[in-house]
């Protein structure tokens, strides 16, 4: 069984998920990069969030809000998640989004370049239990400096993508952005600050506990 055929066999374990089709029809009808994270793997964020009882989510790069509901799915009564978004459009998009599941009042964007955002951060002394990253590829590895920088003792960092589409573990592909992704994987499995794993399937998934 290809990757391919155990993924459709596993989504067709699952009923459809209202609000996670509305982030899709909404990103294909405005011409949006298609490419938040695999139904699995969000689900595995929404567990994530619960299971570890974070608080304080930090979420680099919304898109429409696919990851956005998955992790504001996890959080309590109390609980809170920050996006950091480049694109206004963007980040308006994913906010209706959240509104529409009912989410809205769990989240606060942040729109502009996100290693500006996080040093805003960083001044305002804001710490965080959880963080999903999943933007430029080219900054991962100062996403996970901000990350270890910014966690609470315990936090989880999540980042997808980091296979590159086979680019980064094929040695022929040296451009900027696979050799950064390199750095972070090397990173995430070699930081004695990092306890880590790596998960192989669509196009990667690490998750990473800051050591206490």
């Amino acid at each position: 069984m290809s990757e391919m055929d155990a993924e459709r066999y596993v989504e067709s374990l699952y009923a459809a998920d209202a609000d996670l089709s509305r982030v899709k029809e909404g990103i294909r009808a405005r011409n949006m990069p298609e490419i938040s994270i695999a139904p699995g793997y969000g689900r595995l964020l929404t567990l994530l969030v619960k299971m570890s009882g974070a608080k304080r989510v930090l979420e680099i790069g919304a898109l429409g809000g696919y990851s956005g509901i998955c992790l504001a799915r996890g959080l309590g009564e109390d609980g809170k998640l920050v996006s950091l978004e480049l694109n206004p459009e963007y980040a308006a998009l994913a906010k209706r989004h959240l509104i529409e599941a009912g989410l809205g009042d769990k989240v606060e964007y942040i729109v502009g370049e996100a290693l500006a955002g996080l040093e805003q951060l960083a001044r305002e002394g804001r710490t965080f239990d959880l963080f999903f990253i999943d933007a430029d590829k080219g900054n991962y590895p100062e996403y996970l400096e901000f990350a270890i920088r910014l966690g609470a003792p315990g936090a989880l960092i999540v980042a997808d993508n980091i296979f590159l589409r086979g680019k980064t573990y094929k040695a022929e592909h040296n451009g900027p952005s696979a050799q950064s992704l390199r750095r972070f994987n090397r990173m995430i499995a070699t930081d004695p600050r990092l306890e880590s794993t790596i998960l192989p399937g669509c196009d990667g998934l690490a998750i990473a506990r800051i050591r206490e």
